[in-house]
């Protein structure tokens, strides 16, 4: 409770106090009693209640969440020229008063919903765009009374300034806006664009009347029945024909994969051909080295040749005969191995003995 509040509390206890005197003087009288006293009390706490009651007149206090605008009687114009700033002031008893205007910020909503904003039931706006589609728009205005401005809204809205300023110059100005926009701007790519513009003008407008715009905001923007099942049909579409593209992007890709692996097992098959070929080159070209070594080996040795036939003919062979026509017997120990010149690893034959002539008649 602030000091003029209190104040006036003891002014209405001093009158209460001057009545039960009063009153208290009448039975006194009326018994023919003396009353000299409580009349001189009568006018004493009387004279103090009425210079309380003048002091309390004369004392304001404005919250610091306010600004006092001072009607006065002794102003040319009605009014002071400025307001009263937070504190306890003091203006002039009875021929002045104060009237108070809140500068915190407000907020003005209009929805479509029943149990929001200040005015029960549907308050949306109802705008066209500039191709003719009806659309409904939730809105609130953050505002402010300008402290500065204070004395003027009074002179021209008084407590007016929300329903008769704020709510109308709002619901024209976003009127005006939408019907610069299409129906798929209002609600898609240019809705950031709409939003500015409608603040812009209301900051403008709200300026010139003592208002500071703090925010404005575009709450929901909502179709007629029929556009919104154009709108959701048309969507519908859409998803069905992305779905089929992923269908068929997706098939691409199975065909490009299974293109890609047949590529590769293609380039194998030739790489592994390519390999096998020079491997086969490869091949050819040692046999065809290992033949000339061979050959050169023969040349040198010409029993060589025998001796490879008598080796493959059995690996476990120790005696070979001979045919008894042969002239000749295989020096099989003496012979040296084509790769290290030394004595062979294969087994040895055994010479087998000469056949013996038979004897012939002596004529």
């Amino acid at each position: 409770m602030d000091f003029s509040n209190f104040l006036r509390g003891g002014v209405v206890l001093l009158w209460l106090v001057v009545v039960g005197l009063i009153v208290l003087a009448v039975v006194r009288a009326s018994r023919g009693q003396k009353a000299n006293a409580v009349t001189t009390s009568i006018i004493v706490v009387a004279v103090l209640a009425v210079l309380l009651t003048t002091v309390s007149a004369g004392l304001v206090f404005v919250p610091p969440e306010e600004r006092g605008v001072v009607v006065s009687a002794l102003q040319p114009n009605g009014v002071r020229p400025d307001a009263l700033q937070p504190g306890l002031r003091w203006i002039i008893p009875y021929f002045e008063n104060v009237v108070s205007y809140p500068i915190y910020r407000q907020t003005y909503t209009m929805s479509i919903a029943a149990g929001e904003g200040q005015i029960q039931g549907d308050d949306s706006v109802t705008a066209r765009t500039s191709d003719g589609q009806e659309v409904f728009m939730d809105a609130s205005v953050i505002y402010a009374v300008d402290p500065k401005e204070v004395v003027q809204v009074h002179i021209d809205w008084q407590s007016r300034y929300v329903i008769e300023l704020v709510r109308p110059l709002a619901r024209g100005i976003i009127r005006d806006a939408v019907s610069q926009f299409g129906i798929e701007e209002v609600y898609s790519t240019r809705r950031s664009d709409l939003t500015q513009q409608i603040r812009e003008e209301m900051a403008r407008k709200l300026d010139e009347n003592g208002l500071i715009l703090v925010e404005f905001i575009l709450r929901n923007i909502t179709f007629s029945p029929e556009y919104a099942a154009s709108v959701e049909q048309k969507q519908i579409a859409e998803q069905q024909a992305q779905q089929a593209f992923f269908v068929v992007e997706q098939r691409r890709q199975e065909a490009e994969q299974a293109r890609q692996v047949a590529q590769g097992k293609a380039d194998a098959a030739v790489i592994e051909a390519q390999g096998a070929a020079d491997g086969r080159i490869i091949q050819a070209q040692a046999e065809a080295e290992a033949l000339q070594k061979i050959s050169e080996v023969l040349a040198q040795n010409e029993q060589l040749l025998s001796y490879r036939y008598i080796e493959e003919l059995t690996p476990g062979i120790q005696v070979m005969l001979l045919p008894s026509d042969n002239p000749f017997l295989l020096p099989l120990p003496t012979l040296e191995s084509p790769i290290t010149g030394g004595p062979s690893s294969s087994p040895t034959a055994v010479p087998a003995p000469l056949p013996t002539p038979e004897p012939t008649a002596t004529p």
